[in-house]
């Protein structure tokens, strides 16, 4: 299975790098350098090529070398438009990736929202984040950007005597203009992992 999404990842970058670069540098946004492209993914520092993606100092998870060479071949001129920021149901074409999404990217972190609520500057300072809009709610709330241009806003409900712990996590308003729907879903999920990691869970 992962010789499989290795092949994904560079059918991928054969098509990018088949296209004109002249502008992938300013729609990524990334530092250029010959055929490299610098970034910020998942928290670390991305380096992708035309053979292959690294991810701080080792090769790339194929997982994440699917969305992070889609990310690119869906790079555009447009800005991230953060707010109103909306939730994974209500992009287009969602629904058969919904389930999941609330399983793996929500409910994964239900169970561990005080460490993450101890951790919040952390995982800010890793994911390039900042504070969630006052008007947000929750018991505490951030948003992250796992790749430049897609924003996640989590809100965080900690558990009380009449309610369990939840945790919503929403998306930049037009994410979808930069990620087909299935690896926005993979972008939430792979997020999550990120925090839970960063918090040792």
């Amino acid at each position: 299975m992962t010789d499989n999404y290795a092949k994904i990842v560079q059918n991928n970058l054969d098509k990018l790098y088949s296209s004109s670069l002249q502008d992938l540098a300013g729609h990524l946004p990334a530092l250029q350098e010959g055929e490299r492209f610098i970034f910020e993914a998942f928290g670390e520092t991305c380096v992708m090529g035309p053979g292959g993606i690294a991810l701080g100092k080792a090769d790339c998870p194929s997982v994440l070398g699917i969305i992070i060479s889609l990310y690119a071949l869906g790079a555009c001129p447009d800005l991230c438009v953060s707010e109103p920021y909306q939730g994974f149901k209500s992009f287009p074409g969602s629904m058969p990736y919904s389930g999941a999404f609330v399983t793996h990217t929500e409910q994964v972190l239900v169970p561990h929202v005080e460490k993450i609520k101890n951790a919040v500057e952390k995982i800010m300072a890793s994911l390039k984040g900042e504070k969630a809009p006052l008007e947000t709610g929750g018991d505490f709330s951030f948003v992250v950007y796992p790749l430049p241009k897609i924003a996640l806003c989590y809100i965080f409900y900690e558990a009380d005597e009449d309610f369990p712990a939840s945790v919503t996590c929403l998306y930049s308003h037009n994410a979808d203009q930069f990620m087909p729907v299935d690896g926005l879903a993979d972008t939430g999920e792979y997020t999550s992992k990120k925090i839970l990691d960063l918090i040792g869970a």
